[in-house]
């Protein structure tokens, strides 16, 4: 007759209570929930649009990958200081920023890192415009003294540090211009200088000629680069999601994808590409107001 284990000595029924968890099945992880932080360049409703199409892929990816479900949430800033903040509070896990919101990001939290770097036809730059009105009679970047100017966000890097460090290779500093403000958005500054409101402004070029297109008359006084958006990691992830979160964007080649938010691809980035950034906003400094 079989013995009951109830009327085992306690030091063998601690020894088969071991060798029964042993054989028990494993519970399974819990999904990885994660969280996608951009802020409105653009209009928000525009921002969720580009996005949506790239988290669902990685979502798919990155449980094949992982072996486990991931889902992805977005939480979209009204600035580009909230969106900061929120990257280093580590309220979103993956974020893409402009290289000027890198810089400052990476200034006050040394553990956010690059998952990936956007390219553009296989480059790490494009490029940003300063736009006038289309029956301006402004012909050079010196011809700006005594205008008035329209910058996006008071930390974007088109539409602050580049465009203002292009402004004072002219000698035009903040005293110069008869007037100038932040507008926030690159649409609201292409916007104002084709209403007239201001003589120039400076934005990116997806979205110049999206404006163009749409109708507001306005042309490019001057173009210049800018290097391509990095896709952030906050220093709370873990390694595992970040390198799986990097293969993955790497090997994104659908187009519809990566053309809803004007680029070609992904590559690696570091650090040392974002040093002439680096260099234009402690050039901006100069500029004053």
């Amino acid at each position: 007759m079989q013995r009951s284990f109830t009327n085992l000595p306690n030091a063998v029924r601690k020894i088969c209570v071991g060798l029964s968890l042993l054989t028990l099945p494993s519970f399974a992880a819990a999904d990885i929930e994660l969280t996608f932080g951009a802020y409105t360049a653009d209009k928000p409703t525009e921002v969720v649009k580009q996005f949506k199409p790239i988290l669902t892929y990685l979502e798919q990816d990155l449980t094949e990958r992982l072996g486990e479900p991931v889902t992805f949430k977005m939480r979209i800033a009204r600035t580009y200081e909230a969106g900061l903040d929120d990257l280093v509070a580590g309220h979103v896990d993956l974020a893409r920023f402009g290289p000027a919101s890198y810089v400052l990001a990476k200034d006050r939290d040394p553990k956010i890192g690059i998952v990936a770097m956007e390219t553009k036809k296989g480059g790490k730059t494009f490029p940003g415009v300063i736009a006038i009105h289309n029956s301006s009679e402004i012909q050079t970047l010196s011809d700006l003294k005594d205008h008035s100017f329209a910058f996006g966000d008071a930390s974007s890097t088109i539409g602050r540090f580049l465009a203002q460090e292009q402004l004072l290779q002219v000698g035009i500093t903040s005293e110069q211009l008869s007037d100038f403000e932040y507008l926030g958005r690159h649409d609201r500054v292409g916007t104002a200088v084709g209403q007239g409101t201001f003589d120039a402004g400076a934005l990116k070029q997806s979205t110049f000629l999206k404006l163009q297109e749409s109708g507001v008359p306005i042309k490019a006084l001057i173009e210049f680069s800018n290097v391509t958006k990095p896709w952030l990691h906050s220093s709370t992830v873990d390694v595992n999601v970040v390198d799986a979160l990097h293969q993955s964007m790497l090997a994104i080649q659908d187009q519809t994808i990566l053309e809803a938010f004007s680029k070609s691809g992904f590559v690696a980035g570091s650090d040392d590409d974002y040093a002439p950034i680096r260099a234009a906003m402690s050039v901006s400094e100069d500029f004053g107001g």
